[in-house]
């Protein structure tokens, strides 16, 4: 099994953005959400990106924004990814010359294979709790057993994350990468630097 990859989300400083690349973080993620406590302005995100090393991909969030919003950011923020965390269809997720993964919120009763494969031009599919009412960012976690095996799909895995329980959750699921956000804050959108260097280190122990 190759390397997990891994994502610090919801990042809001310079300084955090910094401590997820120097733990081994592989990208970083960017909210573009205004009713997300983790949300950053155009200024915020510019700037955090500019104090990026090389080889550190930037993931830009978005909740069913306009096309209008996107393009105006898009032309802004030099992101590399785009992740769509709301209601977006397939075609909805494309035309912005950029790769990107969608995100789905799992539940007892999903079909997620037939889900994922709507997604057929994505990068990669994100898997994260439902929680009715909030499109991301819970901090609660699913049930991991739900995620059937075999899909022809990268899997992103996301939903209550923690140094405690990532390595566990690698080893039933199988991700391509996984996605932490709440699991290594002390506030919503302020990071731990040591929260972060020990959700990387079980996460390359996996």
């Amino acid at each position: 099994m190759s390397a997990v990859r891994s994502k610090i989300c919801g990042i809001t400083r310079i300084e955090d953005a910094l401590s997820a690349v120097e733990a081994g973080a592989d990208a970083i993620g960017l909210v573009f959400y205004a009713k997300s406590p983790r949300a950053v302005t155009v200024l915020q995100a510019r700037a955090i990106i500019a104090a990026l090393p090389p080889f550190v991909t930037t993931v830009g969030l978005f909740v069913d924004a306009s096309r209008c919003e996107l393009g105006e950011i898009l032309d802004a923020v030099p992101l590399d990814l785009l992740q769509f965390h709301g209601d977006e269809t397939p075609v909805d997720c494309e035309g912005y010359h950029r790769p990107y993964i969608k995100a789905l919120r799992v539940k007892p009763g999903d079909d997620i294979a037939a889900q994922v494969a709507l997604y057929k031009n994505a990068s990669g599919v994100l898997l994260d709790a439902y929680v009715p009412g909030i499109p991301g960012g819970t901090g609660e976690a699913f049930d991991w057993s739900l995620v059937p095996q075999g899909l022809k799909m990268p899997i992103i895995l996301a939903g209550g994350l923690s140094a405690e329980n990532v390595a566990q959750a690698i080893v039933q699921v199988r991700p391509y990468a996984v996605d932490v956000s709440g699991g290594v804050e002390i506030a919503k959108g302020i990071k731990d630097g040591g929260k972060i260097r020990a959700f990387m280190q079980a996460v390359k122990a996996a």
